[in-house]
């Protein structure tokens, strides 16, 4: 990791912010799109390490998680032509895609019988900042927009994503099935040593 203070900066900078937003998601939207579009802005902060993809599935590495489990930061690191299944959060979060490309495509289900209806897609370049909650629309299906190249995404959610009780849907019935996404890697960067700065 060749500049750690970037990253903790941000996690500093973004624990004032929970602290004084208490639990306004729309102004942690609004000011933590800022911090998180200025994070991913620059590529010299993520140790290499946490951005690693795996020829089996996507990987979701924990960089840093509250204490107090109010908020986590994730790198998502996607092999050509990767994708995750249509799945919910029950969470605030935000998606900063730091290189490549993603495609997001989001789905509602009908409160009539259940089943999920496309809502469509949008296409997330290098620096676009993505926003979900269970208010403005939580269940989606992303994708590596790239064929030939790895792409990286910084997530930073409300709660600790790993360990929450989320879903996943069968996108032609819409019945969901309970998960925990848990993590790829046992450890998180050591962005407290400043030995080397």
């Amino acid at each position: 990791m060749e500049n750690s203070a970037r990253l903790r900066t941000f996690i500093q900078s973004f624990t004032q912010l929970i602290e004084q937003a208490d639990n306004d998601e729309e102004r942690i939207f609004v000011d933590g799109k800022k911090l998180l579009s200025s994070l991913i802005h620059h590529d010299d902060w993520l140790p290499e390490a946490f951005a690693k993809p795996s020829v089996e599935r996507y990987q979701q590495y924990l960089l840093y998680c509250d204490p107090l489990e109010r908020f986590s930061l994730v790198s998502f690191v996607w092999a050509p032509g990767q994708t995750t299944p249509v799945h919910d959060h029950t969470v605030w979060g935000m998606v900063g895609v730091m290189r490549g490309a993603e495609l997001c495509e989001e789905y509602e289900r009908d409160p009539a019988n259940a089943r999920l209806r496309a809502m469509g897609s949008h296409h997330l370049p290098t620096g676009s900042v993505d926003l979900v909650s269970p208010r403005l629309g939580d269940i989606h299906k992303v994708s590596n927009a790239l064929k030939d190249s790895v792409s990286i995404s910084i997530h930073i959610y409300g709660g600790n994503i790993g360990a929450i009780k989320r879903h996943v849907y069968d996108p032609n019935t819409g019945q969901k099935q309970p998960f925990i996404s848990g993590y790829t890697s046992k450890v998180m960067p050591n962005i407290w040593d400043r030995s080397m700065e």
